[in-house]
């Protein structure tokens, strides 16, 4: 009787959780700037939906793209007395902003091939996983902030010839086309 109630409830919730999604999905549709998220490699509808609302509609909201990294935590502190120099990661910022970034650097680096290449020059370099993506997170608001305020979309294959222009070496990264 207590599984058959229980049961009842997870199929509920189910439901309720799929009805949120499809209304999120036509909020993200009909959003000015959805098409911009949504057209982002390894974003999907849901990470789309939370990159948008990570930046929002007010436009004038961050003053750059460091503003925005330093508030989700991705941007690393650093701290400094007399010689000692120490970078350490950022613990006081809202997590499930931080949380998005993470998430999509780590699903981009699966689908953008400048994002796979950077990640494998970073753990080759002996940079930790969350360390790389963390780094790489921070690349993307860059990026996100400049398509969010321009209006248009990302062009993966530009960005990355302009990247190997300042940084050849990772081409030996990049898969063997």
């Amino acid at each position: 009787m207590v599984c058959e109630l229980l049961a009842k409830q997870i199929e509920v919730s189910r439901q309720t959780v799929n009805a949120f999604d499809k209304q999120i999905e036509k909020a993200l549709r009909k959003h000015p700037d959805g098409e911009l998220f949504t057209s982002l490699r390894g974003a999907g509808p849901t990470l789309a939906a939370r990159l948008l609302c990570a930046f929002g509609s007010q436009k004038d909201r961050w003053k750059d793209a460091d503003e925005l990294a330093s508030l989700s935590g991705i941007a690393p502190i650093t701290r400094q007395s007399g010689k000692s120099r120490v970078v350490l990661r950022r613990w006081a910022c809202p997590s499930y902003l931080k949380q998005t970034f993470h998430e999509f650097a780590d699903s981009a680096r699966k689908w953008c091939p400048w994002s796979k290449a950077r990640y494998r020059q970073l753990r080759d370099r002996g940079m930790k996983h969350h360390a790389a993506i963390r780094k790489i997170a921070r690349s993307w608001i860059r990026i996100l902030f400049r398509i969010w305020q321009t209006g248009q979309h990302f062009d993966c294959d530009r960005y990355l010839t302009g990247l190997l222009h300042r940084n050849p070496d990772l081409a030996k990264f990049l898969p063997k086309s």
